[in-house]
């Protein structure tokens, strides 16, 4: 799959993906027809085993200003059903897909924008970029955006933003545990690539299994999150790639992944 959307481009460069949040005029807001657009998007990655990972980026300025408030003027309850319905659907698929994703944000972030970063699997940021969760200043709580929010930096801090609705910076957000790198603007891009290229020489067997056995394990109690990693290790030790690695390394060479 290769192609322009209206409001995302769709792109792939070998086994890398790159999702273009293009929609700068509207500071990449999240229009339903957006989210669906990234929504389709997200489930082809997650349907082709050639792709190993993606990278979600924004064109313009900003990353994302969140929902698109126009469209959410005097509309029913259904549609804001549908709206955030679609919301919770994108961030949820996210984090399904095997292949890791990676937000490039090289602006500010914010509210459903925040909500996209902190449910990515990893984040690079440049320096300039902000990240805050503004609605309480116009009367819309961000708790759709608390959710994710408060997975990737935890109570405390995600508290104060969803309260006072002030941005952080990127320094900031690194240290609260949002963003994996910071670099200046002009680094960002290969920033971005040396991190996909690392997760790439990685079997994708093995990550897609590592993944999906990461977010299962976070809610359990710790007893029952060992009991099930303990399931996931045995498995995953008698799979062919994990033979593979082992035995290239006990021999000093470079394994052959197969993707299983």
């Amino acid at each position: 799959m290769t192609g322009r959307f209206r409001n995302v481009a769709f792109d792939r460069e070998g086994p890398i993906a790159w999702i273009t949040m293009d929609r700068p005029e509207r500071r990449n807001a999240l229009s339903l027809e957006h989210l669906r657009e990234l929504l389709e998007c997200f489930r082809a990655v997650g349907g082709d085993r050639e792709l190993r990972v993606a990278v979600l980026r924004a064109s313009g300025p900003a990353f994302s200003a969140g929902h698109d408030l126009s469209e959410m003027i005097g509309r029913d309850s259904a549609f804001y059903h549908q709206l955030f319905a679609a919301c919770a659907e994108v961030m949820e698929t996210i984090q399904a897909i095997p292949q890791p994703v990676i937000a490039e944000v090289q602006g500010i972030a914010t509210a459903a924008g925040c909500q996209l970063v902190a449910s990515c699997d990893l984040a690079v940021a440049a320096a300039e970029a902000r990240f805050a969760t503004p609605g309480v200043k116009i009367g819309l709580f961000c708790t759709t955006p608390m959710v994710a929010l408060t997975r990737a930096i935890g109570p405390r801090k995600a508290m104060e933003m969803l309260l006072t609705g002030e941005p952080i910076t990127a320094a900031e957000a690194l240290a609260a545990g949002l963003l994996n790198r910071v670099v200046p603007a002009s680094e960002l891009p290969a920033a971005t690539r040396a991190l996909a290229d690392r997760i790439v020489a990685s079997s994708p067997f093995v990550v897609g299994l590592g993944k999906k056995a990461f977010y299962r394990q976070l809610p359990m109690a710790q007893g029952d999150a060992y009991a099930y990693a303990s399931e996931v290790m045995c498995a995953n030790a008698a799979a062919e790639d994990a033979q593979e690695g082992m035995s290239a390394f006990l021999q000093k060479r470079a394994p052959s992944w197969r993707g299983r």
